[in-house]
């Protein structure tokens, strides 16, 4: 290569030079990567990648924690539905929440959906001749002290109930005995002075119902939030407005809703004719329940057995001369003052005044849409029962006429009270059970004047009973008669579908009639008032009266009562 050009290519590398750093203090700065951290990497290193983070789970939230106290009634404790993932733990301690019998003002300490109402009854067994005590009493009962307003031996608790009352009252003294569930009635029984205190769902027609400062859980005018024995359970916790946000909806229901509960009232004779007749024409249609009419219209279904029919040719009432009976069809006015919902047509005198008057006395039933049994325009219709539906429970009426046949006329074609046929009663019974209803069955049967109960009676009642019969009741007593109860033991043997249990009460007595001046036993008399709930019988109420002229009684004096009671309570065994 020749020296020129050599110096040629040496100039043009040089030119190359100087251009390419002209251009590169003319560009901008290079860029720093930024890493995950933040920080820059060194000039001339690669940059670091960005570094993913795994998602964070967050620890598990524990399921809450909630103590419910031991003596929550079985039934409230199975009816709890609390919500999904609570744990149910052994010790308050380190409970989240709370479920305890509440203090009696306990409106701030629970959510308002998350209590409940339990009501306790105050029982002793069904002989007792006491029907009310003052809730102060009863708590120094509890407390072992002695009081004069409560002859009280022992109070018979089982160990829930216990625990219930001892968070309300304190420690029980002395008198409190804890036994199981299932062995409180026999105690009761078999000793003096001795009741208990038990849940409303555990109540029996075997034990009375006592009312604490007037207040009594089997009947309808009984208002929780007055009774000393109403206690409330519910949820307490930490966070209030948690507790309020959480439970929507009732925990459980009451062990006691009136819409659940049935009344039902059996009277004894009624016959609107004689003297009672004529004060109805002197002092008015509604002069006989002047004192007791707003027991009567209290009751859900009111049963008269009304044994005389009404005729528009029935003469005047005073002087009557011999047994052949009619009322006058105004005086039907009185049975529809007192709430009449069922007529039994069992009496005697039911056919006394001819075919036309009974004819006539139905269509007037009929035309009030008052059921009848007992008694009909045939024997078909007389045997049929008449069938109630009240706040879920069925109860069934039957009825007959237990004397010889001629106080019976019913036949195939012929009006009348009904005969009895005990082959067609016991099935009849038994169908009824098997539709889901409580039979009650009343007879017009033997009368006789004496408190006891007569072996022929006692013969058909037990019949009845161990077909199914929950009650059976005498219509026909023109004074009171003794009372039983035959259990499923008694009955197993001999009945298709027993009831766990029946109260057969032989005679009441008068409803309205005028044999005031004929002894003072037909002076006195009971109305019956059975509690159904949840179809069951759970209590009976005896209500007693005395009459004090030819048409009216009143409710009796605590003495006049006690007297009574204590007559039939020996009439009947106990």
């Amino acid at each position: 290569m020749s020296l020129k050009v050599f110096r040629i290519i040496l100039h043009l590398i040089a030119s190359a030079v100087l251009l390419s750093a002209c251009q590169a203090g003319s560009a901008q700065p290079a860029t720093t990567p930024i890493t995950a951290t933040g920080l820059p990497t060194a000039v001339g290193q690669a940059a670091i990648e960005p570094v993913v983070l795994p998602t964070a789970t967050p620890p598990p939230t524990p399921a809450p924690a909630i103590w419910l106290a031991p003596y929550v009634p079985d039934r409230l404790r199975a009816s709890l539905l609390l919500p999904a993932g609570w744990e149910v733990v052994e010790q308050a301690e380190g409970a989240i929440y709370i479920f305890d019998a509440l203090p009696k003002a306990a409106g701030q300490l629970a959510a308002p959906d998350s209590r409940v109402n339990w009501i306790y009854a105050l029982t002793a067994p069904f002989p007792a001749l006491t029907d009310q005590v003052a809730l102060t009493d009863l708590m120094r009962a509890w407390r072992g002290q002695t009081s004069d307003g409560l002859a009280l031996q022992t109070l018979l608790v089982d160990e829930s109930t216990r625990g219930v009352f001892t968070k309300r009252w304190g420690k029980p003294g002395s008198l409190v005995k804890t036994l199981p569930t299932a062995d409180l009635l026999e105690r009761a029984w078999a000793g003096e002075n001795t009741w208990a205190i038990l849940p409303f769902e555990q109540l029996d027609p075997r034990w009375k119902v006592i009312a604490v400062d007037e207040q009594n859980p089997v009947q309808k005018a009984f208002d929780p939030d007055k009774y000393g024995l109403t206690v409330r359970f519910g949820l307490s916790g930490i966070d209030q407005q948690a507790d309020e946000a959480l439970f929507t909806e009732p925990l459980a229901a009451s062990n006691r809703s009136a819409d659940h509960l049935t009344t039902v009232m059996l009277t004894g004779v009624t016959a609107l004719v004689r003297g009672t007749a004529a004060w109805m024409e002197y002092y008015g249609n509604e002069y006989p329940a002047m004192y007791i009419g707003d027991w009567l219209r209290e009751a859900d279904i009111l049963h008269i057995s009304n044994e005389v029919p009404f005729a528009k040719n029935c003469p005047d009432p005073f002087p009557w001369e011999g047994l052949v009976f009619c009322s006058r069809t105004k005086y039907i006015e009185l049975l529809e003052s007192i709430g009449t919902d069922v007529v039994e047509l069992t009496g005697d005198h039911f056919q006394d005044w001819g075919e036309e008057a009974m004819l006539l006395t139905i269509k007037l039933y009929k035309e009030r849409g008052w059921p009848y049994y007992g008694g009909g325009l045939n024997r078909t219709e007389a045997q049929q029962p008449a069938l109630f539906e009240h706040n879920g429970n069925k109860i069934a009426f039957l009825g007959c006429n237990a004397k010889p046949p001629g106080y019976a006329g019913a036949d195939d074609d012929s009006p009348g009270a009904v005969h009895c046929d005990f082959d067609q009663l016991v099935q009849a019974v038994q169908q009824v059970r098997a539709d889901g209803y409580l039979p009650i069955v009343t007879f017009q049967h033997l009368e006789y004047y004496s408190y006891d109960a007569h072996p022929i009676l006692q013969a058909d009642f037990r019949r009845v009973a161990e077909a199914g019969a929950v009650i059976v009741s005498g219509s026909q007593a023109h004074q009171p008669h003794a009372m039983e109860f035959l259990d499923s033991d008694e009955m197993k043997a001999n009945a298709a579908n027993p009831p766990d249990l029946s109260f057969l009460h032989y005679g009441l007595g008068n409803l309205f009639f005028d044999q005031v001046q004929e002894g003072f036993p037909t002076r006195q008399a009971f109305i019956d008032r059975h509690v159904v709930y949840e179809g069951r019988h759970i209590s009976t109420e005896l209500l007693s009266i005395l009459f004090i002229d030819l048409a009216r009684a009143r409710q009796m004096t605590p003495e006049e009562r006690l007297d009574l009671l204590t007559t039939i309570n020996k009439a009947s065994g106990w």
